[in-house]
């Protein structure tokens, strides 16, 4: 494919994980097609070949140092089900735990160093409220940094008590993982855990967890907001009505949500379960969602547009070619489900796992900024009071991974993940001792795919249509269209991730 002529490339952009390109094309005033493109390519799953499949363990979490746990949590979890092994119920905890810090500092530096900055730029100036939002969130310079990588840093800590260090820790294993837990060491993560909490419910909410845990639709939220306005949700919510925050970027899209943390207490194995939500075509308009059953043989990777060879395929099939002569505009490939375009993260977990706030905001408005921002920070209410229970539920007299010396000399297994941007899946094919192929289709995989062979476009391409652009006629001035910026943005892409 060729791009048309007449379109504006915006990019590079700052604040992003990796490299990101987005053209656009714009009629009327606002944006009519976007075209997403991921420019780098790197190759892990090329790498992987003819390698022991134990070695995923090591070069996998090294394609990203953001969310380097959820690559080793997929992989650990791909090689068990090859391998037949059954983590330990400690290791089972121990994993979730290391993977909800890490999830959760990934959703403390989205909000706090790469969303809000935006509302702090130049743009708004003219903005009754922009003063007090400068001051608090502008990039690097703002009083709210000196409160939250302090915060930050000391939550992350946990993240050296439970995998040893962080990123890439090669303690988490099929089996569970081989960083066992005393006694002392259980005291510390829940007074880590706990102290977190503190943090969140005198900054961020200035409220319980439990209260903003139990919102239930839009209307107690925005009157939360108005008796909350100190606290930094409440400022961002202030926002939502002058800038129509709830308008911006609005999709339809399937959601899909892999499962998140795998708890064995939970008779759903997840914290939030597993499944997929569809929209109802003749409720579209009102609203209705259809809670399914996930069917990963379903998934496919279509290559139409992507400068690769070869053919669409589920990732046990799928190969990764890379030829940048052949037509396309991106390296990254296409995930559909069931042929249907999905979008992962946060607000597919909570609208998957049914929380009434999420629900309510997404049927009355459809997947925007607003109901986006509002997931990630609604997870800080559920996951904090759940760690404190996994940690109190480990038994350190017990085992934390089990026996895994048996190795097929060839097999097949899936591992599936909800990172902080969402699912996460590797899949490995091991024929006489080597992995003969492994893909890996991450969150921003998803959510910034090209267009597949029907033409269909990705959601973050879906979600920059239509949007107005004011005074925004030359490049350098759509290159600061700050609507566009929020759209991106309420994604959070991980571009490394997304072409591995």
């Amino acid at each position: 494919m060729s791009l048309p002529t007449g379109n504006t490339l915006l990019g590079p952009l700052n604040r992003v994980e990796g490299d990101l390109e987005i053209r656009v094309q714009e009629a009327d005033g606002r944006v009519q097609q976007a075209w997403v493109n991921s420019p780098l390519f790197r190759g892990f799953e090329v790498i992987l070949q003819g390698k022991p499949p134990l070695d995923a363990l090591v070069y996998t979490p090294r394609i990203c140092g953001i969310c380097s746990v959820a690559q080793s949590v997929a992989a650990a979890s791909a090689l068990a089900d090859y391998m037949g092994v059954v983590p330990t119920d400690n290791g089972r905890l121990a994993t979730s735990l290391t993977l909800a810090c890490e999830n959760l500092a990934d959703h403390l530096s989205h909000f706090y160093l790469f969303f809000m900055p935006d509302f702090a730029r130049t743009g708004y100036q003219k903005q009754p409220w922009f003063d007090a939002i400068q001051q608090r969130f502008r990039a690097q310079v703002g009083n709210v940094v000196n409160q939250v990588l302090p915060a930050r840093s000391a939550f992350m800590q946990m993240t050296g008590i439970l995998a040893g260090k962080w990123p890439h820790s090669l303690s988490l294993q099929p089996g569970g993982t081989s960083k066992a837990l005393g006694s002392s060491e259980q005291v510390r993560l829940l007074m880590m855990i706990r102290s977190f909490r503190q943090f969140l419910e005198q900054v961020l909410f200035a409220d319980k967890l439990e209260n903003v845990a139990a919102l239930e639709n839009r209307e107690q939220l925005m009157a939360w907001a108005a008796s909350h306005a100190q606290s930094d949700f409440g400022r961002f919510l202030s926002l939502v009505q002058p800038l129509q925050l709830d308008q911006l970027g609005v999709t339809r899209n399937t959601f899909l949500s892999y499962g998140a943390y795998d708890i064995p207490a939970n008779n759903n194995r997840h914290l939030f379960r597993q499944g997929v939500a569809q929209w109802q075509k003749p409720s579209l308009k009102s609203g209705g969602l259809k809670i399914k059953t996930l069917d990963t043989t379903l998934i496919e990777e279509d290559i139409a547009y992507s400068w690769l060879v070869g053919e669409r395929a589920h990732p046990y099939q799928g190969t990764t070619q890379p030829d940048a002569d052949v037509p396309g505009y991106s390296w990254c490939k296409a995930p559909r489900l069931n042929g249907e375009v999905a979008e992962v993260g946060a607000l597919a977990r909570q609208v998957v796992n049914g929380h009434p706030l999420l629900l309510d905001l997404v049927k009355s408005d459809g997947a925007g900024v607003m109901s986006r921002v509002v997931a990630r920070l609604l997870e800080f209410t559920l996951v904090v009071p759940a760690m404190e229970q996994w940690c109190q539920q480990l038994q350190v007299n017990e085992l934390f991974c089990a026996e895994q010396s048996h190795q097929p000399d060839s097999g097949k297994g899936q591992g599936l993940v909800e990172a902080a941007r969402g699912s996460l899946g590797h899949w490995i094919n091991v024929v006489d001792g080597r992995i003969a192929n492994y893909q890996i289709i991450a969150p921003t995989t998803w959510n910034f795919s090209p267009r597949d062979q029907q033409g269909i476009c990705g959601p973050l391409e879906i979600a920059l249509q239509h949007i107005e652009l004011k005074n925004a006629g030359h490049a350098a001035q759509l290159h600061e269209c700050l609507p566009i910026q929020h759209v991106i943005r309420s994604y959070d892409p991980c571009m490394v991730c997304t072409v591995h």
